[in-house]
Protein backbone atom coordinates (compact mmCIF):
# COMPACT_ATOMS: atom_id res chain seq x y z
CA UNK A 1 0.00 0.00 0.00
CA UNK A 2 2.88 2.37 0.73
CA UNK A 3 4.20 1.84 -2.82
CA UNK A 4 0.80 2.76 -4.20
CA UNK A 5 0.66 5.96 -2.15
CA UNK A 6 4.22 6.85 -3.16
CA UNK A 7 3.36 6.28 -6.83
CA UNK A 8 0.30 8.51 -6.57
CA UNK A 9 2.25 11.28 -4.85
CA UNK A 10 5.15 10.98 -7.30
CA UNK A 11 2.85 11.44 -10.31
CA UNK A 12 0.79 14.23 -8.76
CA UNK A 13 3.66 16.19 -7.21
CA UNK A 14 5.83 15.77 -10.29
CA UNK A 15 3.25 17.08 -12.74
CA UNK A 16 1.46 19.71 -10.66
CA UNK A 17 4.09 22.48 -10.81
CA UNK A 18 4.63 22.02 -14.56
CA UNK A 19 0.96 21.77 -15.51
CA UNK A 20 0.45 24.61 -13.01
CA UNK A 21 -3.36 24.84 -13.18
CA UNK A 22 -3.38 27.71 -10.67
CA UNK A 23 -1.02 29.79 -12.77
CA UNK A 24 -2.77 28.91 -16.03
CA UNK A 25 -6.27 29.63 -14.72
CA UNK A 26 -6.01 33.43 -15.24
CA UNK A 27 -4.85 32.86 -18.83
CA UNK A 28 -7.74 30.45 -19.41
CA UNK A 29 -10.09 33.09 -18.02
CA UNK A 30 -8.67 35.71 -20.38
CA UNK A 31 -9.03 33.46 -23.42
CA UNK A 32 -12.64 32.54 -22.59
CA UNK A 33 -13.81 35.84 -21.12
CA UNK A 34 -16.05 36.60 -24.09
CA UNK A 35 -18.21 33.52 -23.50
CA UNK A 36 -20.92 32.65 -20.96
CA UNK A 37 -20.20 30.71 -17.77
CA UNK A 38 -21.78 27.56 -19.23
CA UNK A 39 -19.34 27.65 -22.14
CA UNK A 40 -16.40 28.11 -19.77
CA UNK A 41 -17.58 25.10 -17.76
CA UNK A 42 -17.76 22.96 -20.89
CA UNK A 43 -14.30 24.03 -22.02
CA UNK A 44 -12.81 23.40 -18.56
CA UNK A 45 -14.15 19.85 -18.61
CA UNK A 46 -12.91 19.25 -22.17
CA UNK A 47 -9.42 20.58 -21.38
CA UNK A 48 -9.17 18.38 -18.26
CA UNK A 49 -10.24 15.33 -20.27
CA UNK A 50 -7.85 16.04 -23.15
CA UNK A 51 -4.99 16.70 -20.74
CA UNK A 52 -5.57 13.38 -18.98
CA UNK A 53 -5.27 11.39 -22.21
CA UNK A 54 -2.18 13.27 -23.32
CA UNK A 55 -0.40 12.67 -20.02
CA UNK A 56 -1.51 9.04 -19.83
CA UNK A 57 -0.17 8.35 -23.31
CA UNK A 58 3.13 10.02 -22.40
CA UNK A 59 3.48 7.97 -19.20
CA UNK A 60 2.66 4.65 -20.87
CA UNK A 61 4.28 4.94 -24.28
CA UNK A 62 6.88 7.70 -23.96
CA UNK A 63 9.76 5.67 -22.57
CA UNK A 64 8.87 2.69 -24.81
CA UNK A 65 9.23 4.88 -27.89
CA UNK A 66 12.61 6.10 -26.69
CA UNK A 67 13.74 2.53 -26.04
CA UNK A 68 12.67 1.63 -29.58
CA UNK A 69 15.36 4.01 -30.77
CA UNK A 70 17.95 2.25 -28.60
CA UNK A 71 17.80 4.53 -25.56
CA UNK A 72 17.79 2.47 -22.36
CA UNK A 73 15.57 3.20 -19.37
CA UNK A 74 18.47 4.14 -17.01
CA UNK A 75 19.66 6.73 -19.54
CA UNK A 76 16.10 8.06 -19.87
CA UNK A 77 15.89 8.32 -16.09
CA UNK A 78 19.21 10.12 -15.82
CA UNK A 79 18.56 12.56 -18.66
CA UNK A 80 14.92 13.06 -17.71
CA UNK A 81 15.80 13.58 -14.07
CA UNK A 82 18.32 16.27 -15.03
CA UNK A 83 15.70 17.96 -17.24
CA UNK A 84 13.09 17.84 -14.48
CA UNK A 85 15.58 19.21 -11.94
CA UNK A 86 16.54 22.09 -14.23
CA UNK A 87 12.88 22.77 -14.92
CA UNK A 88 12.16 22.96 -11.21
CA UNK A 89 15.17 25.25 -10.73
CA UNK A 90 13.95 27.53 -13.50
CA UNK A 91 10.44 27.67 -12.06
CA UNK A 92 11.90 28.36 -8.61
CA UNK A 93 14.12 31.25 -9.70
CA UNK A 94 12.73 32.62 -12.95
CA UNK A 95 9.81 35.03 -12.93
CA UNK A 96 9.21 34.62 -16.65
CA UNK A 97 6.53 32.28 -17.92
CA UNK A 98 7.53 29.19 -19.93
CA UNK A 99 7.72 29.97 -23.67
CA UNK A 100 4.48 28.19 -24.55
CA UNK A 101 2.51 30.10 -21.91
CA UNK A 102 4.27 33.35 -22.70
CA UNK A 103 3.19 33.13 -26.34
CA UNK A 104 -0.42 32.55 -25.35
CA UNK A 105 -0.33 35.25 -22.70
CA UNK A 106 0.68 37.78 -25.35
CA UNK A 107 -2.52 37.22 -27.31
CA UNK A 108 -4.22 40.54 -27.89
CA UNK A 109 -7.78 39.26 -28.11
CA UNK A 110 -9.77 36.51 -26.41
CA UNK A 111 -10.40 33.47 -28.56
CA UNK A 112 -13.44 33.73 -30.72
CA UNK A 113 -13.43 30.02 -31.53
CA UNK A 114 -14.23 27.31 -29.06
CA UNK A 115 -11.50 24.73 -29.76
CA UNK A 116 -10.83 22.93 -26.48
CA UNK A 117 -7.59 21.32 -27.67
CA UNK A 118 -5.52 24.16 -29.13
CA UNK A 119 -4.36 26.27 -27.45
CA UNK A 120 -6.32 25.60 -24.25
CA UNK A 121 -5.18 22.00 -23.76
CA UNK A 122 -1.91 22.17 -25.66
CA UNK A 123 0.27 24.08 -25.07
CA UNK A 124 -1.44 26.08 -22.29
CA UNK A 125 -2.21 23.16 -19.96
CA UNK A 126 -0.10 20.25 -21.23
CA UNK A 127 2.93 21.65 -23.01
CA UNK A 128 6.31 20.14 -23.94
CA UNK A 129 7.48 20.48 -20.33
CA UNK A 130 4.54 18.49 -18.97
CA UNK A 131 4.97 15.77 -21.58
CA UNK A 132 8.71 15.43 -20.83
CA UNK A 133 7.99 15.11 -17.10
CA UNK A 134 5.30 12.48 -17.79
CA UNK A 135 7.73 10.46 -19.94
CA UNK A 136 10.35 10.65 -17.19
CA UNK A 137 7.86 9.54 -14.55
CA UNK A 138 6.81 6.64 -16.77
CA UNK A 139 10.42 5.49 -17.02
CA UNK A 140 10.73 5.65 -13.23
CA UNK A 141 7.95 3.18 -12.47
CA UNK A 142 9.00 0.67 -9.79
CA UNK A 143 9.38 -3.04 -10.49
CA UNK A 144 6.49 -5.07 -9.08
CA UNK A 145 6.89 -8.70 -8.03
CA UNK A 146 3.30 -9.82 -8.74
CA UNK A 147 0.59 -9.05 -11.27
CA UNK A 148 -1.69 -7.67 -8.56
CA UNK A 149 1.08 -5.37 -7.32
CA UNK A 150 1.64 -4.15 -10.88
CA UNK A 151 -2.08 -3.45 -11.27
CA UNK A 152 -2.13 -1.58 -7.97
CA UNK A 153 0.80 0.65 -8.97
CA UNK A 154 -0.76 1.30 -12.39
CA UNK A 155 -4.04 2.25 -10.74
CA UNK A 156 -2.19 4.59 -8.39
CA UNK A 157 -0.45 6.31 -11.30
CA UNK A 158 -3.76 6.71 -13.14
CA UNK A 159 -5.30 8.08 -9.95
CA UNK A 160 -2.50 10.67 -9.84
CA UNK A 161 -3.30 11.71 -13.41
CA UNK A 162 -7.01 11.88 -12.59
CA UNK A 163 -6.19 14.09 -9.61
CA UNK A 164 -4.17 16.42 -11.86
CA UNK A 165 -7.03 16.56 -14.38
CA UNK A 166 -9.56 17.20 -11.61
CA UNK A 167 -7.39 20.04 -10.31
CA UNK A 168 -7.25 21.52 -13.82
CA UNK A 169 -11.03 21.36 -14.10
CA UNK A 170 -11.64 22.98 -10.71
CA UNK A 171 -9.09 25.74 -11.27
CA UNK A 172 -10.37 26.53 -14.77
CA UNK A 173 -14.05 26.20 -13.87
CA UNK A 174 -13.67 28.60 -10.95
CA UNK A 175 -10.85 30.68 -12.44
CA UNK A 176 -12.56 33.99 -11.78
CA UNK A 177 -13.20 33.22 -8.13
CA UNK A 178 -9.75 31.67 -7.66
CA UNK A 179 -8.01 34.78 -8.97
CA UNK A 180 -9.85 36.91 -6.43
CA UNK A 181 -9.16 34.60 -3.47
CA UNK A 182 -5.46 33.78 -3.95
CA UNK A 183 -4.25 36.89 -5.64
CA UNK A 184 -0.96 37.10 -7.51
CA UNK A 185 1.21 36.59 -4.42
CA UNK A 186 -0.68 33.51 -3.26
CA UNK A 187 -0.37 31.81 -6.64
CA UNK A 188 3.33 32.70 -6.76
CA UNK A 189 4.04 31.19 -3.32
CA UNK A 190 2.27 27.95 -4.24
CA UNK A 191 4.19 27.73 -7.51
CA UNK A 192 7.57 28.23 -5.77
CA UNK A 193 6.83 25.50 -3.24
CA UNK A 194 5.75 23.12 -5.99
CA UNK A 195 8.89 23.96 -8.01
CA UNK A 196 11.12 22.97 -5.07
CA UNK A 197 9.30 19.64 -4.80
CA UNK A 198 9.80 19.16 -8.54
CA UNK A 199 13.56 19.71 -8.12
CA UNK A 200 13.72 17.05 -5.41
CA UNK A 201 11.79 14.59 -7.59
CA UNK A 202 14.11 15.27 -10.52
CA UNK A 203 17.22 14.59 -8.40
CA UNK A 204 15.68 11.36 -7.11
CA UNK A 205 14.89 10.15 -10.64
CA UNK A 206 18.36 11.09 -11.93
CA UNK A 207 20.00 9.27 -9.02
CA UNK A 208 18.02 6.11 -9.76
CA UNK A 209 19.36 6.28 -13.32
CA UNK A 210 22.93 6.71 -12.07
CA UNK A 211 22.58 3.70 -9.75
CA UNK A 212 21.21 1.56 -12.59
CA UNK A 213 24.07 2.57 -14.88
CA UNK A 214 26.67 1.93 -12.18
CA UNK A 215 25.20 -1.51 -11.63
CA UNK A 216 25.95 -2.38 -15.26
CA UNK A 217 29.68 -1.66 -14.89
CA UNK A 218 31.67 -4.84 -15.27
CA UNK A 219 28.79 -6.60 -17.02
CA UNK A 220 29.36 -7.03 -20.76
CA UNK A 221 26.54 -5.75 -22.98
Amino acid sequence: MSDAINTFLLVFAGLFPVVNPLGSAPIFLMLTSDGPAQERDRLAWAVARNGFWLLLGSVIFGSAILEFFGITVPVVRLAGGIVVTLMGWRLLNDDRAPPEREAINNAAQPLQTRDSFYPLTMPLTVGPGSISVAITLGSHRPVADTASHTALLAASAIAGLIAISATVYVCYRFAERLARILGRSGINVLLRLSAFILMCIGIEIAWSGVKALLATLGHPA
